[in-house]
């Protein structure tokens, strides 16, 4: 019949019979290694009880086969080692553990049918030794493999228990095949369940983990694209600024030649030209909806084209601060002067982010920041007490120190955040003025000295 007649056609039955004993002996019939995971609490407990468990069934079925089953004490031997034996390889070799217990049974199935007298009822073809051993071996063998081989190697178990107990039979027995079919079930189901289990669980604490660090990731180009934004508006002011002056420049000059003139216009369209660039590359980092009018303020609080805050705003910060509930002290040392636009930007970033975390994770606590002016940088201070009370959950991110070190790396500075003896916290930076190879360091002795920059993930809870 053709298969439009619902009768699929001879060589596709052979073909899908092929490809299923294919799959059956590639799943039962292999020797390759896969060994039992330890335990995480108790490494190596599971090892040590089959190995207890292998050596009862060991003296149990050889005082079984020999005692009770009439046979000689060597043989009886050879059978119990190879239901021991299969629980210990089972702990490495699932699947040839698996053949070597299903042989020893009906190996011994065999031997005790053969010399089975009508004075004593034999438990048979499974003995209680014989049982528990297939009992551990299956077990070990679904929690390693597919589940698919596991119930392969209980449908064969099955199989064979069948033939042997329901077609082959015996004199005079007491039947174990079909407790012994309900049991073998039982733990096949079990070890699957098991399996399962500890896969999710891994798959789980693999997904837990990456999106940790996509979360990081996310967080580090969030920062990212904020300090362009800010270094946008840095370099488009100065740029504006080279293109006035090199208008202005012919002006200011009794009888400017014309070599002048030329290279003075030539300056000034290079600084509209790259001002248009910069605008057309970063302008679209300036919000997170830049065709939207009216957007958003971002997350430092300041609106998408507002000037970029510097340390003259750093008392209007602090009384901000304030006015939320935290006591702050500012202090300043050395000869004030004019820093580098980045230098000033940088600062007062550190401070609002260093107070937020303040606020955020050590309620209670009071803080002070001190600002010193070195003649090779400044060095920013930001410290707070011990908290009086245990802070809320926090919603954000927990990368507040991440910010500040890309802040201060930029700039070729040093960063340091740790807690105080006093179960405070301290995060100090220094920013240089001048980033060049002949710049000195700090003397990393003095107080003022401060580690190598390191991306970090770190929490930043006070």
């Amino acid at each position: 019949m053709s298969r439009l007649g619902g009768v699929m056609p001879r060589g596709s039955k052979r073909a899908a019979g092929t490809r299923w004993w294919g799959t059956l002996r590639d799943d039962l019939w292999t020797a390759r290694a896969d060994p039992l995971p330890p335990s995480t609490w108790l490494r190596w407990l599971p090892h040590g009880i089959v190995w207890l468990a292998a050596l009862g069934v060991l003296l149990g079925d050889a005082a079984q086969l020999g005692d009770n089953g009439g046979l000689d004490g060597e043989f009886a031997f050879l059978i119990a080692l190879g239901h021991s034996g299969a629980m210990v390889l089972a702990l490495w070799r699932p699947v040839p553990a698996w053949w070597l217990s299903l042989a020893a049974m009906l190996v011994g199935a065999t031997a005790v049918r053969a010399v089975m007298d009508d004075g004593y009822k034999f438990t048979w073809p499974w003995t209680v030794a014989g049982l528990i051993a297939h009992l551990f071996v299956l077990l070990l063998l679904a929690l390693r493999v597919r589940t698919r081989v596991s119930l392969e190697a209980l449908g064969f178990t099955v199989l064979v228990t069948y033939v042997v107990q329901g077609l082959v039979g015996a004199r005079n027995y007491q039947p174990t095949g079909q407790v012994a079919v309900v049991l073998f079930a039982v733990v096949v189901v079990l070890g699957i369940a098991l399996r399962g289990r500890r896969e999710a669980r891994t798959q789980l604490a693999e997904q837990t983990s990456l999106t940790a660090e996509e979360r990081a990731r996310r967080t580090l180009l969030e920062e990212r694209s904020r300090i362009a934004r800010e270094l946008h508006d840095v370099v488009a002011h100065h740029m504006s600024v080279i293109s006035i002056q090199a208008q202005v420049a012919p002006h200011l000059v009794e009888n400017p030649s014309d070599e002048l003139k030329e290279n003075l216009e030539g300056i000034r369209e290079n600084a509209l030209e790259a001002l248009t660039e910069l605008r057309r590359v970063l302008g679209v980092l300036r919000s997170e909806a830049p065709d939207v009018p009216g957007a958003a303020p971002d997350r430092g609080g300041t609106a998408p084209h507002a000037p970029q805050p510097t340390l003259d705003r750093l008392d209007a910060l602090v009384e901000n601060t304030r006015a939320a509930g935290l006591t702050v002290t500012v202090e300043h040392s050395g000869r004030r002067r004019p820093l580098p636009p980045g230098v000033e930007l940088s600062a007062y970033r550190i401070v609002q982010e260093a107070l937020s975390n303040v606020l955020r994770h050590a309620p209670g606590a009071s803080a002070r920041v001190q600002l010193t002016h070195l003649p090779i940088g400044l060095r920013v201070d930001v410290s707070n007490t011990r908290p009086t009370r245990a802070p809320a959950p926090s919603q954000g991110a927990g990368h507040g120190l991440l910010g500040m070190r890309e802040r201060v790396a930029m700039l070729d500075g040093t960063l340091r955040a740790e807690r105080l003896p006093d179960g405070g916290y301290r995060v100090s930076a220094f920013l240089p003025t001048d980033s060049g190879p002949d710049r000195p360091v700090p003397d990393a002795t003095s107080d003022s000295a401060h580690e190598p920059i390191r991306h970090s993930t770190e929490d930043d809870t006070p």
